[in-house]
C-alpha cells in the first residue's frame, strides 16, 4: 500500500496528539511492505515540523510533502469549507490517515484517528475555538471516514453515543510507550533533580495544564496531606483555564523535554493523574514504565487500562485523592515492591510495534471495503 499520514500536529510538543503521531509513524516506518507519504501543513513552526522529519532519516524510507500554510487556513478550507481536496497536494494514494485538527475532502480512502469526545462530554472546560473547530472536523469524519481508530474501549463507546456511528466502523487500537521510558539509574535521577532544582521525595503530575487534568483538587488533596516534606511537581505546558498557584511545596517546571521526563517519573514517589476524561491516558503507562506506582481516575479509559494496576480514586472527590497520596506514602518496602513489578509487567504489554501492526490492519481493511 502507499499511505499518506497527516503529521501537522507534531508541532505541538508536549501535548498527547502530538506523542502519538511521532510514535505511530516511527513504528509504521519498520513495517515492511508499504510506501510511506508524510504530510505536513504549518506556517510558523515549519522548523518544529522538519526537525520530526528529519530525526527520521534512520527509521524507514518514506517521502514527504509539507504545505507553508497557517492551520487556521487549512482548517477554514477543509473543516468548514471543505474545498481542496488533498490528493491534489499528496498526489496518488491508497489511504490517507487525517490529522487531529482537519479533515480535508478526498476521494482516497480516509482513517481518522479520534482520540476522546471532550467537545461533546466536557465542553465547558474547553475553548469554544476547539470545541467549533474540533465539531466542523469530526462531522466530515462521521460522513467520510472509512473506518475509524481510537485508543480505548470507553472512547469507542462514546463515539457510538455522541457521533452515531456504526460500531463496527470503530476499531480500538491501544497506544504503545515509548522505548526511552524505563526504570533509570540513581545517578541519572540525581542529575535531572539537580538541574530543576528539586528535591525528593516528591509527587508528580504530567500533563497540559487545563481544568481536565484536574490539578485545583489535586492541590487541595496535596495541601491536606499530613506528610510534610513531600514536594509536588508539575510538568506541561499552561493551556487554558485557571493556573496553578504557586505556593509551599508546588513547584510548576512547565515544558519539560522528553529526554529528562523518564528521570522525573523515576524519581517521584507517585504519578498522579486524576484526569477528569481522557481518550487514553499514555503517561500513566509511561510512569509505570518506569517503575513509578500511579493514582489515577477509576473512570473511563484510565480506569479501563489502570485497574487493578494503579491506585484508583475518585477525580471529583480531593479527599479521596488525598486519601491515594497517604496510601502510597504509607506502603511498607515490600509492598511497594509489589506493585512497582506488577505495573512494570502492565506497561510491557503495550508497544508502539503493535499498533502499529494493528493500525496497518486497518488501512488495509478500508482499502477492500
Amino acid at each position: 500500500m502507499k499511505i499518506g499520514i497527516d503529521i501537522s500536529q507534531v508541532v505541538f510538543q508536549g501535548t498527547g496528539v502530538a506523542s502519538y503521531t511521532e510514535n505511530l509513524v516511527k513504528a509504521l516506518l519498520r513495517q515492511k511492505g508499504h510506501e510511506f507519504l508524510l504530510f505536513g501543513t504549518s506556517f510558523r513552526r515549519q522548523k518544529e515540523l522538519w526537525s520530526f522529519i528529519h530525526s527520521l532519516k534512520h527509521s524507514g524510507s518514506f517521502q514527504v510533502k509539507t504545505l507553508s500554510f497557517p492551520i487556521s487556513l487549512i482548517s477554514f478550507l477543509w473543516n468548514q469549507l471543505h474545498i481542496g481536496r488533498v490528493e491534489r497536494f499528496t498526489g496518488k494514494l491508497d489511504v490517507f490517515h487525517t490529522s487531529d485538527w482537519t479533515e480535508p475532502p478526498s476521494q482516497i480512502p480516509k482513517i481518522t484517528t479520534i482520540h476522546d469526545l471532550m467537545i461533546y462530554k466536557f465542553p465547558e472546560h474547553l475553548p469554544e475555538e476547539i470545541v467549533e473547530t474540533q465539531r466542523q472536523k469530526l462531522a466530515w469524519v462521521s460522513r467520510e471516514s472509512k473506518l475509524i481508530i481510537t485508543d480505548s474501549k470507553s472512547t469507542k463507546s462514546d463515539i457510538v453515543r455522541f457521533l452515531r456511528i456504526p460500531a463496527e466502523k470503530i476499531h480500538v487500537v491501544y497506544l504503545g510507550v515509548d522505548d526511552a521510558y524505563f526504570p533509570q539509574s540513581r545517578d541519572q535521577v540525581a542529575t535531572v533533580l539537580q538541574k530543576y532544582g528539586l528535591t525528593q521525595p516528591y509527587f508528580l503530575c504530567v500533563g497540559t495544564r487545563e481544568p481536565r487534568k484536574n490539578l485545583q483538587r489535586v492541590l487541595s488533596a496535596f495541601k491536606a496531606l499530613k506528610k510534610t516534606n513531600m514536594f509536588l511537581v508539575i510538568v506541561g505546558n499552561f493551556g487554558w483555564g485557571e493556573d496553578v498557584a504557586v505556593i509551599s511545596g508546588i513547584k510548576v517546571l512547565g515544558f519539560v523535554p522528553k529526554k529528562d521526563l523518564p528521570m522525573l517519573y523515576t524519581g517521584a514517589t507517585a504519578f498522579v493523574y486524576p484526569s477528569l476524561y481522557e481518550g487514553f491516558g499514555l503517561p500513566v503507562l509511561e510512569a509505570l514504565s518506569c517503575g513509578t506506582p500511579v493514582i489515577t481516575s477509576k473512570r473511563g479509559s484510565l480506569g479501563e487500562i489502570a485497574e487493578g494496576i494503579a491506585i484508583e480514586v475518585n477525580p471529583e472527590s480531593s479527599a479521596d485523592i488525598q486519601r491515594g497520596m497517604e496510601q502510597i506514602i504509607s506502603l511498607t518496602p515490600p509492598k511497594r515492591k509489589a506493585l512497582v513489578q506488577k505495573g512494570l509487567g502492565h506497561a510491557a504489554q503495550f508497544t508502539w510495534d503493535n499498533t502499529a501492526r494493528q493500525t496497518i490492519a486497518v488501512y488495509k481493511q478500508a482499502v477492500n471495503l
